[in-house]
């Protein structure tokens, strides 16, 4: 599996309403919706491509990644769409919806992020804040469906292969950051502040 490729593949929108900002993230993957779904609602796998997940995995009930986002279910139609709220730390709530669909002889993976961010956030990172965590997920998420190891979340940045992926996904958003409207030297300077925030350059 080339990862560049796997990064580039994806589609990006931004959005923007009033003070709430949504990160669109959709893409192919090579499994039927129901492979799909199961990854992305049993315990056991997603901590083979995420994060070990805690919690009733059910409607209505609540999950914990570990160390990481936690919160409750709002919608489960399997195989179909599964929504929640997310919060991470100290921020607000805010909710992330993945859909899938039959897209020929694979599945059509959507995920919206919708937030509402600070404004001094927003002006510094741009998208890829949240953008290209999602893209390093649905990435490990593409190595598991196809049967492939899943590189180490804490050090994968530090690779060369890691470091490349990062990079491009964080243009990747500031692409679709910029054509959603925003000013490209906005654009520019976030896409940097982004890449600099997910991948430094090694000392």
């Amino acid at each position: 599996m080339n990862i560049i490729d796997e990064v580039t593949r994806a589609h990006r929108a931004v959005t923007e309403k009033g003070e709430a900002k949504s990160v669109v993230l959709s893409r192919h993957y090579d499994a039927a919706a129901e492979d799909v779904w199961d990854a992305l609602t049993t315990a056991e796998r997603i901590s083979r491509w995420l994060l070990p997940i805690s919690g009733d995995l059910r409607l209505g009930g609540t999950y914990q990644l570990e160390g990481n986002a936690g919160g409750e279910i709002l919608a489960c139609e399997p195989p179909e769409l599964l929504r929640v709220t997310w919060v991470f730390g100290d921020a607000p709530a805010s909710e992330v919806e993945v859909t899938l669909a039959p897209d020929g002889d694979g599945t059509r993976f959507e995920l919206t992020h919708t937030a509402v961010v600070a404004a001094e956030f927003w002006s510094r990172y741009g998208p890829g804040a949240v953008g290209v965590g999602w893209d390093l997920s649905v990435l490990g998420l593409a190595m598991h469906l196809a049967g492939l190891p899943i590189p180490d979340h804490e050090h994968f940045h530090e690779t060369e292969q890691g470091r490349a992926a990062i990079v491009a996904s964080s243009r990747a958003w500031g692409e679709a950051y910029l054509a959603s409207g925003a000013d490209a030297g906005l654009v520019a300077a976030a896409t940097e502040a982004t890449t600099a925030f997910y991948a430094p350059e090694p000392e």
